[in-house]
């Protein structure tokens, strides 16, 4: 009895793992089967314009507003990454660190750019895989290490031995990471959108709605079939996602300034 009450916590632990991922497994089953029905209504509905995609030569010209900043590259010697950024604000103030979340890239920063370019030097960082930075091929490269490892190398690159640390989304899971691996690298921590990671999976757990409301996580398990289905009539799912994630964002940012000012 004695080794059994011994072995009982490390079995509870297991079988709650189990319970987790067997929800992950089932739910991104579901979830695959709901865009299949999605795919199969629009190719119904719409075949000529399911799969189509503009030619696209240029890009918007948003993207080159001066206003917002110098575009920038660096190259991680380590890595040998080229990661590309946008920066504002006068060299040798305090850095000001931003890591945009998915399906996002540097521009949704472009509000806070204008915003701190006063009082520090504003980075906006296209991560790993995103926008004009470098993105390598094999899914190891995506590992939460390798994403821990590029920051403290741009950090370095730039000339900086700390920042203000912003994240927002999955750049928010970033940062606290980085705040938890290399405290002594962050002045300040703000992240939007994305709980403490330790608190994360136990809250799942004891609130499985929240498995519903955190379905696309689940859904960017699948390979290949989520980025097929952001493709398709012209990646409008993307752009859509997008739009209203920089959209939500900016009012709840200018809300913080507001409250701030006043």
């Amino acid at each position: 009895m004695a080794r059994l009450r011994d072995c009982l916590p490390r079995l509870m632990v297991m079988i709650r793992s189990l319970l987790f991922w067997s929800l992950v497994y089932c739910y991104c089953g579901l979830c695959a089967s709901i865009y299949l029905l999605k795919l199969l209504w629009s190719i119904g509905q719409r075949p000529a314009q399911t799969f189509r995609r503009a030619a696209r030569e240029h890009p918007p010209a948003c993207l080159n507003d001066p206003s917002l900043g110098t575009h920038c590259y660096v190259r991680i010697k380590d890595s040998g990454l080229r990661f590309h950024y946008v920066a504002a604000g006068e060299r040798g103030k305090p850095l000001m660190l931003l890591l945009h979340g998915f399906p996002e890239f540097w521009y949704s920063w472009r509000h806070q750019l204008r915003e701190f370019k006063s009082e520090y030097r504003v980075v906006a960082l296209d991560l790993r895989g995103y926008g004009e930075t470098d993105a390598p091929v094999h899914r190891e490269n995506y590992k939460l290490d390798c994403l821990i490892t590029d920051i403290k190398d741009i950090l370095d690159s730039l000339g900086y031995s700390k920042c203000v640390l912003i994240g927002h989304d999955w750049g928010g899971m970033i940062a606290w990471l980085i705040a938890i691996c290399y405290p002594e690298m962050v002045m300040k921590l703000i992240v939007i959108n994305f709980p403490h990671p330790n608190v994360f999976t136990e809250y799942i757990l004891r609130h499985p709605a929240q498995l519903f409301k955190s379905s696309y996580y689940y859904f960017f398990q699948i390979p290949w079939f989520p980025e097929f289905m952001f493709s398709i009539n012209d990646f409008k799912v993307s752009f859509e996602t997008s739009v209203y994630q920089s959209q939500h964002w900016h009012w709840k940012k200018r809300m913080s300034i507001n409250n701030r000012r006043s």
